[in-house]
């Protein structure tokens, strides 16, 4: 039976002699292919090749093929964010995506792309999400001026909500 001390709580756990720190700092680079000038790959290359090519696959499945156009943002955010989220689960360290900011940074961007490029080649269809079927004529201009400020609001609500999640 091994006695621990009141500290050895905080200390780096080891597995196999390997400082899990090392591991757990190293795996996500691992994934992240490199430039190389190689015509045949080796076991690595075919693992980050077969890693990012489900991954993308995973993405893009539900979205038509004209959206395509986005995949390389999306995977460099996606990967991007599990890796910080990765080593966010490494104990004494920060994770930078419980931060308001850094949500904010990502949300607004990419809310205000889709919403325009929404407006660009939909015209009507982005437009009618700021008025409801069967609303009374009265109430156009008040339900309006309601779904617009809601439309600009949606990003701060679910960046917030991301980041209560997120420290929570």
């Amino acid at each position: 039976m091994v006695t621990l001390g009141l500290f050895d709580q905080f200390l780096s756990p080891v597995f196999l002699g390997i400082p899990l720190i090392a591991l757990a700092l190293s795996l996500p680079w691992v994934l992240y292919p490199q430039p190389t000038s190689r015509w045949v790959n080796n076991r690595l290359l075919a693992l980050q090749g077969c890693f990012i090519n489900r991954f993308t696959q995973q993405i893009f499945q539900p979205i038509s093929p004209k959206g395509h156009k986005w995949a390389a943002l999306f995977t460099a955010l996606m990967l991007f964010l599990v890796t910080l989220n990765t080593l966010g689960l490494l104990p004494y360290t920060f994770t930078p995506t419980t931060q308001l900011s850094l949500n904010m940074a990502f949300a607004v961007p990419l809310w205000l792309a889709t919403v325009l490029i929404g407006m660009r080649y939909q015209p009507t269809h982005a437009l009618g999400h700021l008025l409801p079927e069967g609303t009374p004529a009265p109430l156009i201009p008040l339900l309006i001026i309601i779904e617009t400020a809601s439309l600009f609001i949606r990003p701060l609500a679910l960046g917030v909500r991301l980041t209560a999640n997120l420290t929570a």
